[in-house]
């Protein structure tokens, strides 16, 4: 039961709102870049005639952006989120990048590891 101001943004829009936002797109291609942690970055900025939600993310990703955080800005469910970001990608409007995650090059660290490992 809801009352008023207890709306939930992104859950309680009117499912014909989410259906028109993606045109109907529930999903992504198996092959999305998109994850959670995606970061997503603005290639060009926003043009005359796009998709309201399209020029938020284009506005919002100026500066590497992660897939839930832009889902979270703008208030919708992060399937629907990822089918606007594969919709700008494809149009070469946002590129999208994993963060870099620094490889363990210490060796100190290694030898560490495999001592633990012989010990168990």
């Amino acid at each position: 039961m809801s009352g008023a101001g207890t709306s939930r943004p992104g859950r309680d829009d009117a499912p014909d709102r989410l259906y028109t936002l993606t045109q109907g797109r529930t999903r992504t291609a198996p092959d999305s870049p998109f994850d959670l942690v995606t970061l997503v970055v603005a290639e060009s900025g926003p043009v005359a005639g796009m998709q309201s939600e399209h020029v938020a993310i284009l506005r919002m990703t100026e500066f590497p952006a992660s897939v839930v955080e832009i889902a979270a800005e703008l208030r919708l469910p992060v399937g629907i989120t990822k089918v606007l970001l594969c919709d700008l990608l494809a149009a070469g409007r946002v590129s999208a990048r994993h963060p870099h995650r620094p490889a363990i090059t210490d060796p100190d660290i290694l030898e560490q590891v495999l001592v633990g490992l012989r010990n168990l």
